[in-house]
């Protein structure tokens, strides 16, 4: 293997395009930047309508490229799941839209690598703790209701039975 290069760009989940900000980037690399784009849309098309960081290794000798798909932030997840534009400009205030917490389990499960939790429920927590700041409900609660109920046990069997 020679030399290689590494690009990293926040793509539109099965979106990427041979524009900004991956053709300039990747253009004077020599690669085939159609292949590139192709293989990440084909790589994100589950995140669509999500940024998400990518990772381009380039040999610079073969022009061989290997791509490293990332974890969409939290929040893009929430907003994904709630199946809203974005958080609420006032948590507390104006409630965005609302998860079950089977959803918020889904994606405390989907985050769990890049996360510092050492337990799927400190997961949960994090991800809850998320929803507090997006001014967005589960199970049409408030979040931090639904944080007490979490310290308290209430959702220790659900969370259980997703750790399988």
């Amino acid at each position: 293997m020679g030399e290689k290069k590494i690009v990293e760009a926040l793509v539109s989940g099965g979106q990427a395009t041979a524009g900004p900000p991956l053709g300039p980037a990747l253009g004077p690399l020599g690669v085939n930047v159609l292949a590139v784009v192709n293989k990440i849309n084909e790589l994100t098309s589950e995140y669509a309508g999500m940024r998400v960081p990518v990772k381009i290794i380039v040999d610079v000798d073969t022009k061989e490229f290997e791509i490293e798909v990332g974890m969409p932030t939290t929040s893009a997840l929430i907003v994904k799941e709630a199946g809203i534009q974005k958080g609420s400009g006032k948590p507390g205030e104006e409630t965005a839209g609302n998860l079950t917490f089977e959803q918020v389990v889904k994606i405390a499960k989907i985050k769990m690598p890049s996360l510092l939790a050492k337990t799927l429920k400190a997961a949960v927590k994090e991800i809850v703790g998320t929803c507090v700041s997006m001014g967005v409900t589960i199970d049409d609660k408030n979040p931090k209701t639904v944080l007490k109920e979490i310290n308290e046990g209430k959702y220790d069997d659900i969370i259980k039975a997703s750790e399988q």
